[in-house]
């Protein structure tokens, strides 16, 4: 099974290997997610003429596919690398962030903050904790060495683990980042294969390192180029007409039916 990320190339992925193709909805933004946000990706697949074998909407063993209902789920690991070791609570203040990483640039340092960086001393960890201070579940990570990850496409890449920070996997309001989300979402589901874009390269030696963590095997990644302008600058929403609803909205048709690119050729979907 392969995740809805890079949805066409993921579903032509599936289809041509007999796996299953689930669209999961990742609305762990409060603010962002909505109700109507969420029917609109909902149509705007169907219009495509693209069916799930499991989702929201058509349920299916590995549910539920909405993150904003498994909180429960993350909160379990988040508490299970907690108790082993290989995360902490961090009590520092966005102002104190600012800080650190204005010190750590104005002596020519990595901007990575690691878990020594974000240490507060014994007494006034204890103290903010007693207090009720809010606080973030952050993962450990190594302060040297290089993280080598295998890629479908690109073949081993390297990645200096001074450029890898500490990163947050349960925010302050309980909700998971993207990084806890997806890794234990990926492993329960049965994930297989992640295809996905290549700004998630840098956040790769994160996602193996859970894996590790958790003592999971990792999917086969597959970082894909981006979508560029003529210019090779990157497509963004802010300049580019990017929206699937834009060329719904222009009169572009799409057939009922379509056809990928199967192992004997094209078949239908």
């Amino acid at each position: 099974m392969v995740r809805p990320t890079s949805r066409f190339f993921n579903l032509c992925f599936a289809r041509q290997h007999g796996g299953q193709f689930i669209l999961r909805i990742e609305d762990t933004d409060r603010v962002r997610s909505t109700p109507e946000s969420e029917q609109m990706i909902l149509d705007s697949l169907r219009w495509l003429g693209l069916e799930w074998d499991e989702g929201p909407d058509v349920g299916g063993p590995h549910g539920p596919y909405r993150q904003s209902e498994r909180g429960d789920i993350y909160a379990q690991y988040a508490q299970q690398l907690l108790d082993a070791g290989h995360a902490f609570k961090c009590y520092r203040t966005s102002e104190e962030l600012d800080e650190l990483r204005e010190t750590r640039k104005a002596a020519g340092l990595q901007l990575a903050l690691k878990p020594a960086d974000l240490a507060l001393e014994s007494q006034e960890q204890a103290r903010r904790e007693q207090e009720g201070w809010p606080f973030v579940v952050r993962m450990n990570v190594p302060a040297e060495g290089v993280c080598v990850v295998n890629d479908m496409l690109r073949g081993t890449i390297e990645v200096e683990w001074a450029q890898v920070d500490a990163q947050i996997l349960l925010k302050s309001d309980g909700m998971p980042t993207y990084h806890l989300a997806n890794v234990v979402d990926d492993h329960l589901m049965a994930i297989t294969h992640v295809l996905r874009g290549e700004e998630w390269i840098n956040s790769a030696p994160k996602h193996q390192l859970l894996y590790e963590y958790f003592g999971w095997e990792m999917p086969q990644l597959c970082h894909m180029p981006l979508l560029r302008n003529p210019d090779k600058s990157k497509l963004s929403k802010r300049k580019n007409p990017t929206s699937i609803n834009y060329y719904r909205r222009m009169g572009f048709f799409t057939p009922g039916r379509y056809q990928l690119f199967g192992a004997d050729g094209m078949v239908d979907a």
